[in-house]
């Protein structure tokens, strides 16, 4: 019999081996049976399983699928940053007579992993961003007094989620594992900040509660289809608009455009960007 570690990356052979986990805790349910606690290693979703049910993968399978999104994503990067440089040519203005400034993003997330993947990219796109580490029961406590300090454009509220096993009711709150928190956190949100143009908000996780995360309040949520969503998709999402002119409307094929997971897992409202344009560049700066 295989034995499993925290730290594994596994297949359940029920889902039919169809996302990678990542073991984060094993629980002995009695003296013959243990349960594994999984989190995507893409995907925001924690699950658990027996470990009867898992099974360890070929390892080049793994690195074939981390290949994948890895590409996926730099393309994506490439893609983006081409995009904004013709962009701005397009406007008339040489890109060294010309400044600007694009939406600030506080992302609230519930998993440090995925904060620090969230990060780097954020980086690498040139957002600025304020990260901070929230479990999911705690962000609306949290949210009022970090959008007073960080006074953001965007709004990210994530972390894990997912249907509870054994329910199949898709617009019962209860059958969700983190999508209340979400919707709470939302509304309190919107209490601190009503327009939709002035704070815009991108809440849910993987196969969350889309249209009453929606209705709470939120611009963007996941997941329309009840699919898994790819950790970086609220950050592709903001980056269009954090760097969407405020004279222009995106629509939400345009604002879900470059994320991994598609209309699937992402979607919508028609929203305003972020992004002002100055002129002329500085010459001392």
């Amino acid at each position: 019999m295989t034995e499993f570690k925290i730290g594994d990356v596994v297949v359940r052979k029920s889902h039919g081996k169809d996302v990678y986990f990542k073991i984060i805790d094993i629980l002995m349910k009695d003296a013959a049976e243990s349960e594994a606690i999984l989190k995507g290693v893409d995907h925001r979703l924690i699950a658990d399983a027996p470990t009867s049910d898992l099974e360890k993968p070929d390892l080049e399978d793994v690195n074939a699928d981390n290949m994948l999104y890895s590409k996926k994503v730099n393309k994506n990067i490439r893609r983006i940053l081409g995009e904004r440089k013709s962009g701005q040519n397009s406007r008339g203005y040489r890109n060294d007579e010309m400044f600007g400034r694009a939406g600030k993003v506080l992302h609230i997330d519930a998993d440090q992993e995925y904060l620090n993947t969230c990060i780097k990219t954020y980086n690498q796109l040139n957002i600025d961003v304020t990260a901070k580490l929230v479990d999911e029961p705690e962000q609306p406590n949290v949210i009022t007094q970090l959008l007073d300090e960080i006074r953001p454009d965007i709004l990210v509220l994530t972390g894990h989620d997912g249907m509870l096993k054994g329910q199949n009711n898709y617009t019962d709150i209860n059958s969700y594992r983190s999508s209340k928190y979400f919707i709470e956190a939302v509304k309190m949100a919107r209490r601190y900040e009503p327009s939709l143009d002035d704070l815009v908000i991108f809440a849910g996780a993987c196969q969350s509660f889309f249209e009453a995360i929606i209705e709470s309040g939120a611009n963007f949520a996941s997941s329309p289809h009840r699919v898994l969503i790819h950790a970086l998709d609220p950050v592709f999402v903001c980056e269009r608009v954090a760097f969407t002119s405020i004279n222009k409307v995106l629509s939400i094929q345009e604002a879900i455009s470059t994320t991994i997971t598609g209309i699937k897992g992402v979607g919508g409202l028609e929203t305003r960007g972020k992004y002002r344009q100055g002129f002329p560049k500085s010459q001392f700066v």
